[in-house]
């Protein structure tokens, strides 16, 4: 099939035009090298090229301005406000830049649509305020300050574009009215020149005026690429425009409507498939490219056309490795480039906190893939050092000084990447170029491998050159929140643009680069709501029906021309594969496009539907077992000579994986910054306090001068052990005060129970402190040696009766200490995880004979004081109020039956180790 192009071309060339006095004016400038291709095979001569430019370079010609890029028309714009604002009542830039873009698209589309200036901005100030009533005597600060505003919008428009047309410069709408305006001079000179406008659809008022003027004149001809099915077709989206072009230009109502087409029906192979997630459609895109190849399918004659620009990447990294040529006409927006993030973290590091740096976003910066090799030495990495004292030291907030301290090299990195930025972006600028000239030179010695690393440091580069010569130019970045809302700005519109093959290879490009193109196999993607069409928008600040009472564009013109588009893609098609998420991602996907339901139902085509998702094996949920090998058992011999301690066997009871992993494999627990003050603190800090005040009264009677002494210490003593164990971290503040104030609060509520007691008649005698104690067991069918080991809290004498004591900082009930079967205790965790461990203390304690027999053993609780000492009592049944709480020897020898049951499962090689399920 005659692609649109070349048919226009052999119009051309029936009517013995002269080529090389033509004009061709194409909506983008892809368009052009095809347009070059197609002409120089009609031609059996050379002539020399004809001119060939896009709808924005011709009108950019016909103006005599200069298009400025959006950044500096809005530091231009800001000029104008600040010049008619009051200093008092100016906004910063980085305020004002997030309604002025909003205002600047505004003024674009009243002057590419040729709205008088005066009658819209005074008709929007009256609807202004007629929305609060004009009653000035009742108007607050707020609503004149408001109405201020809108009075205002003419003052800007008149002053900015004055400004503008005085430097020869202007926005797109502003040059398109300019040109207009230059259209009588620019024909008078034309002499003879011919313009050949094709493939346009949706044209605003500026470029309808200036083609029907050409057309008018004889100056032009214009080649519309319209299907029968579309314009004849009263409602379709598709011809929404061409119909209105036929119906209202003087031109049509005296020359023929030509160029109407039949070919969307001829036959087509459509094919609607819906795919999970964005990257399942990339993975889909590569395997039909794979099976077109083998297929021996023309390549270039294939278009990947696609619907979300962020999808690029992924395709291009699904394209079969069989596909040498390539042509990528979208560039990658540098948002999405993986050096951005670099840049993006060191704004939310200084733009968060100047002058103490968060934890974590230091350990962000300093862990980028792209920073941590600049850290290396011939001694390892310095980023690695930095880290680890973070994280060693709880260091929550830390300035540059604290950083430059802990190093020895690499000093000038921390000082440049470090510095503060506040409210100084020449500094900012000048340390992102810095940083980037080191990235470079660190790439430098293998080229080769780092090509597209060193393409992206380069267009990085520019970027930050931009934004210095703005700032050089304007002075209006005066703090870091303003300097990254432009880098933002320009971090959205700058793309990294690929080279390729324009006329060879696989065709990749978004939706609007597909004008005026034909192809054979079309792969369109992201079909969904949202994206295709993009549906209703509000990004202006002239209310809907302003636009339709003035003519502007509204987001059913959008949808309209994307609808063109789409089905322009299909036209002169004959294989098509639309492609759709079935997922909902956030506030996209799940719902086809309108677009396939309309394809549908017109009814004449067939489609295809299809949902296609990976093949997700169905894994058996299996309770995770670990085979006792020899080495296993070599390592549990070696733990067992160290020693089982209470907390290591109830690690095991609540399931032998956790047990597998930590003591047997060695698994550590990731070492983290501890920024809010952790449970395990906590309770360390009251064991080491309570052990300072008690340690030196063992063998004697405690007193209320003891209690009265403590109190007085709590303060110190808990600061001490808050220090030892929180390293640098901060407790002066927040929710780490708060804690510091709970431990002190545990400890005096203790002292406070314990004066009581003894004001109560209780003599109480202190018979140890933290004392460690270890036993040797001997198991029958274990050939190697079995210790025990634990560290005992408290043991005093309570009224002549000796107590095991274990502190605890949570909460823990009377019932969490009693039990009723002794099996019960190896295998019940929950319930049983705390008369385990204090039987453990007793049982030892009788081993080596530091006590006698019968003695109590049991629990305080800091959380459950009121509870008093929780003692350990057996229960003849679950029902039963009875209990034995006395610990003697044959409660000892029923635990040791147990004890021994348990260690003998964990060391045994028979018995593997197998996960509990939790669930349960």
């Amino acid at each position: 099939m005659i692609s649109f192009i070349k048919s226009v071309l052999i119009d051309l060339q029936n009517k013995n035009v002269n080529f090389q006095e033509l004009t061709f004016v194409l909506p983008s400038k892809r368009a052009g090298v095809f347009l070059k291709h197609h002409l120089s095979s009609l031609l059996d001569q050379p002539i020399f090229t004809p001119q060939i430019i896009s709808s924005e370079e011709f009108v950019e010609e016909l103006s005599g301005l200069q298009n400025l890029p959006n950044t500096d028309l809005l530091f231009r714009f800001y000029e104008t406000y600040k010049a008619l604002t009051k200093e008092e009542e100016q906004e910063p830039f980085e305020s004002f830049s997030k309604w002025a873009q909003i205002l600047l698209q505004d003024f674009n589309e009243i002057d590419r649509y040729l709205i008088p200036q005066d009658h819209i901005f005074d008709y929007l100030n009256a609807i202004k305020e007629l929305d609060h009533w004009s009653l000035e005597s009742n108007s607050t600060d707020l609503v004149t300050n408001y109405l201020k505003f809108w009075k205002s919008l003419k003052n800007y428009y008149a002053a900015y574009t004055e400004n503008l047309l005085a430097s020869k410069q202007g926005y797109q709408g502003l040059i398109y009215r300019k040109a207009v305006d230059n259209l009588e001079p620019y024909m008078e000179d034309c002499s003879g020149k011919n313009h050949v406008f094709l493939g346009f659809n949706a044209l605003n008022s500026a470029e309808s005026k200036i083609i029907q003027g050409l057309l008018k004149n004889d100056l032009a001809h214009i080649y519309w690429d319209i299907d029968k099915a579309f314009i004849d077709d009263n409602v379709h989206d598709a011809g929404w425009f061409t119909r209105q072009h036929r119906a209202q230009w003087d031109y049509f109502k005296t020359k023929p409507f030509n160029w109407v087409t039949e070919t969307y029906s001829t036959p087509k192979n459509i094919q609607a498939i819906g795919i999970p997630k964005l990257v399942g459609q990339a993975k889909y895109i590569g395997q039909l490219l794979t099976d077109l190849t083998q297929k021996e399918t023309k390549l270039s004659s294939i278009a990947v056309v696609l619907g979300e620009e962020h999808l690029l990447l992924p395709v291009l990294n699904s394209i079969p490795s069989t596909i040498s040529k390539l042509n990528v006409t979208m560039g990658l927006p540098l948002q999405f480039v993986p050096l951005a993030s670099v840049f993006e973290q060191l704004f939310v590091l200084h733009k968060n906190n100047p002058k103490a740096f968060y934890y974590k976003d230091v350990v962000s910066v300093l862990s980028h893939p792209s920073i941590y090799p600049l850290f290396e030495t011939e001694s390892g990495n310095v980023s690695v050092t930095l880290v680890a004292h973070i994280t060693k030291n709880n260091l929550v907030y830390m300035g540059l000084s604290d950083l430059k301290q802990l190093v020895t090299e690499h000093i000038d990195l921390i000082e440049f990447l470090f510095q503060s930025w506040q409210d100084k972006p020449l500094i900012a600028l000048k340390n992102c170029s810095t940083l980037i000239s080191r990235m470079k030179t660190n790439l430098d010695g293998d080229k080769q491998n780092h090509s597209l690393e060193l393409e992206y440091l380069y267009r990085f580069n520019t970027l930050f050159n931009q934004l210095s010569e703005l700032n050089t130019a304007y002075r209006y970045l005066n703090s870091v929140s303003a300097l990254q809302t432009i880098y933002k700005e320009l971090l959205s519109s700058e793309t990294l643009d690929f080279k390729g093959e324009p006329l060879e290879g696989l065709q990749i490009m978004g939706m609007l680069e597909s004008r005026v193109l034909d192809f054979d196999t079309v792969i369109i993607s992201s079909v969904n709501e949202g994206i295709l069409p993009s549906g209703k928008t509000n990004n202006s600040f002239i209310p809907f029906d302003v636009k339709i009472e003035n003519n502007l564009p509204t987001f059913k013109e959008k949808d309209a021309v994307y609808t063109y588009h789409f089905y322009r893609l299909l036209q002169r098609a004959k294989n098509v594969y639309i492609l759709y998420n079935t997922e909902i991602d956030g506030l996209k996907g799940g719902e086809k496009s309108r677009f396939l339901t309309q394809l549908e139902i017109e009814g004449q085509h067939e489609i295809v539907n299809s949902v296609i998702a990976p093949e997700v094996p169905i894994i058996e949920q299996k309770l995770q077992e670990i085979v006792k090998s020899d080495a296993v058992i070599e390592q549990l011999k070696v733990f067992s000579a160290k020693g089982f301690s209470p907390s290591s066997l109830s690690n095991y009871i609540r399931n032998p994986m956790d047990f597998y992993f930590e003591k047997v494999l060695g698994i550590k627990e990731f070492d983290d910054v501890e920024e809010n003050i952790a449970a395990n603190t906590l309770g360390s800090v009251i064991h080491n306090s309570l052990e300072d005040f008690y340690k030196p009264l063992e063998g004697q009677l405690l007193t209320l001068e003891h209690l009265k002494t403590f109190k007085e210490q709590i303060k110190v003593t808990v600061t001490k052990h808050f220090k030892d164990l929180y390293k640098d971290g901060d407790f002066t503040k927040g929710k780490n005060l708060i804690i510091f104030e709970i431990a002190q609060r545990y400890i005096s509520n203790f002292l406070n129970l314990e004066r009581d007691s003894l004001k109560a008649g209780n003599e109480i005698k202190i018979i140890g402190i933290e004392s460690d104690e270890s036993i040797n067991i001997e198991i029958e069918g274990l050939d190697f040696p079995i210790r025990l080991k634990g560290k005992v809290d408290r043991v005093d004498q309570f009224n002549g009766v000796i107590r095991v004591v274990d502190y605890k900082s949570g909460k823990v009930e009377q019932n969490k200490v009693e039990i009723v079967d002794w099996e019960d205790l190896t295998t019940d965790y929950t319930k049983y995880s705390k008369s385990f461990q204090i039987l453990c203390y007793a049982y030892m304690m009788r081993q080596n004979k530091r006590v006698e027999l019968p003695i109590e053993a049991g629990i305080i609780s800091f959380k459950n004081l009121n509870g008093g000492f929780l003692k350990f009592g057996k229960k003849e049944s679950s029902g039963s109020r009875k209990k034995d709480q006395l610990i003697t020897n044959e409660t000892l020898d029923d635990f040791e039956v147990e004890l021994k049951k348990l260690i003998t499962e964990i060391c045994s090689p028979e018995l593997n180790f197998i996960e509990k399920d939790l669930t349960k």
